[in-house]
């Protein structure tokens, strides 16, 4: 069976429009007149321009600038990457009460431990020496090498290094 051809329809005239017909006659004369701009000397006044361009801004705005393009162009691998964030508040918490726990010793207590130890063994009771207590390591060649041992369970940067 063959199809039937389509005819357009014409669309409905929108409400409240004007007929075309008829033009509203604008108002002549000098009141109403667009007049050429001069920006000629003495002439009118230049319209404002964006001069942020050309600014001299500080220092510390042009290397932000400078670093935010920079990071978009690098492609960083995520190994690295992690790096780029730091701690939030609660986790930095928790993260100082360990390092206080395992803090190093001053020499105070490394004298007092080491008397006591020695007030053990002058009285004969059987002494562990090899017992040093555990505390936290630093220094960057001490934790790198740490690192290249695989003996580093827990390493933390600090932001400002």
């Amino acid at each position: 069976m063959p199809k039937a051809p389509r005819t357009k329809k014409t669309p409905a005239p929108a409400p409240y429009e004007e007929p075309k017909g008829k033009k509203v006659a604008e108002p002549t004369g000098p009141v109403w007149e667009a007049k050429k701009k001069n920006f000629s000397i003495g002439g009118d006044i230049q319209p404002r321009r964006d001069l942020s361009r050309y600014v001299r801004w500080p220092k510390y705005i042009r290397i932000q600038r400078q670093r935010k393009i920079l990071y978009e162009r690098l492609k960083v691998p995520p190994s690295i990457n992690q790096f780029r964030t730091s701690i939030d508040k609660s986790v930095a918490i928790n993260l100082f009460k360990l390092l206080h726990k395992y803090r190093p010793e001053d020499k105070a207590e490394k004298k007092e431990r080491l008397k006591a130890l020695a007030e053990k063994k002058e009285a004969g009771e059987e002494v562990d020496a090899s017992k040093k207590p555990i505390y936290i390591k630093y220094g960057l060649n001490h934790i790198s090498k740490l690192c290249e041992q695989k003996k580093a369970q827990l390493v933390i940067i600090a932001h400002d290094v």
